[in-house]
């Protein structure tokens, strides 16, 4: 019987690892203008314990625009769940970029 041989294998980068490079991500969602829509979109933020920047939504007819942008999550994070995003029903389109922080951030009240 021949030897075993050491098998050499390569480490595959782990997309998940807190260390990666974190961002700031804007969501451009549209989808259909229900009760409920605004709240299952951003209930995929909860579960993830992220809390979003930016939130915006405007009506128009049937179809709500919705704007949202976080920061503190990798890529791949915020790739995956654009893709959870994109499985909602009533959710027509998700756009997802890699963005700086552009929106006027508000004026914290002096207390």
């Amino acid at each position: 019987m021949p030897p075993l041989e050491a098998v050499h294998t390569t480490t595959r980068a782990d997309a998940w690892h807190v260390g990666n490079a974190h961002c700031r991500a804007r969501y451009h969602l549209l989808a259909e203008a229900e009760p409920d829509v605004l709240c299952r979109v951003l209930n995929h933020f909860a579960l993830q314990c992220l809390t979003p920047c930016q939130v915006g939504a405007v009506r128009e007819d049937d179809l709500l625009a919705i704007d949202i942008e976080v920061d503190g999550l990798s890529w791949h994070r915020a790739q995956v769940i654009g893709e959870k995003l994109r499985n909602l029903i009533s959710v027509y389109t998700v756009t997802l970029e890699k963005t700086e922080a552009t929106w006027a951030e508000p004026a914290h009240a002096a207390g």
